[in-house]
């Protein structure tokens, strides 16, 4: 199986079946991502197709200084962030693992799937308010899973700048959630 690196470098060479091999690979990824940003599967749609016509047109361009997926990454949160400046209304980022409830507990508990109804909610427009930056750390470490290395690549930053606009957006949930949490 090639690498990624050599399948774009393929791909600049002419090589279509390579471009499909990088989209069949990282279609789902970027799906997610812009998903966890707009929270509209259709935008998420025109995102991802945003982001593999920049991969296209940019396979001249690109130096495999990083990974491909890193590339992606970033041309992925650019695009989220670009779409949201354009429509100038923040949506909030999906935290399914928060309030998950299964169809049989809906059944015996509909007082407590309401109450994690509006936790849910009230935690994702608390994760929406944060600042951009924050924002994408806490997308890309919390619900991407990627180490603090891959983040900062992709967030064109340092390692101990993403620990701190981690730490920053920790701190800054912590005061949007506590009116909701000490109430109860």
């Amino acid at each position: 199986m090639q690498s990624d690196t050599n399948l774009m470098l393929d791909f600049a060479g002419g090589d279509i079946s390579a471009f499909e091999q990088i989209m069949i690979k990282y279609k789902k990824l970027v799906m997610n991502v812009a998903f966890r940003y707009v929270q509209d599967k259709g935008l998420a749609e025109d995102i991802t197709q945003d982001v593999f016509m920049k991969i296209y047109n940019s396979a001249d361009s690109y130096k495999p200084k990083a990974a491909l997926s890193t590339w992606i990454y970033r041309i992925t949160v650019n695009h989220s962030l670009n779409k949201l400046r354009k429509i100038k209304k923040i949506k909030t980022i999906s935290l399914a693992s928060i309030g998950e409830i299964s169809d049989s507990d809906k059944n015996f508990f509909p007082a407590e799937n309401m109450e994690n109804s509006e936790l849910t909610n009230f935690i994702r427009n608390a994760v929406a308010s944060l600042p951009h930056r924050q924002q994408t750390a806490v997308i890309l470490k919390k619900y991407e899973k990627l180490s603090y290395d891959e983040i900062a690549k992709i967030m064109n930053c340092t390692i101990p700048a993403v620990d701190s606009l981690l730490q920053r957006a920790k701190e800054n949930l912590k005061i949007k959630i506590s009116p909701i949490v000490t109430a109860k």
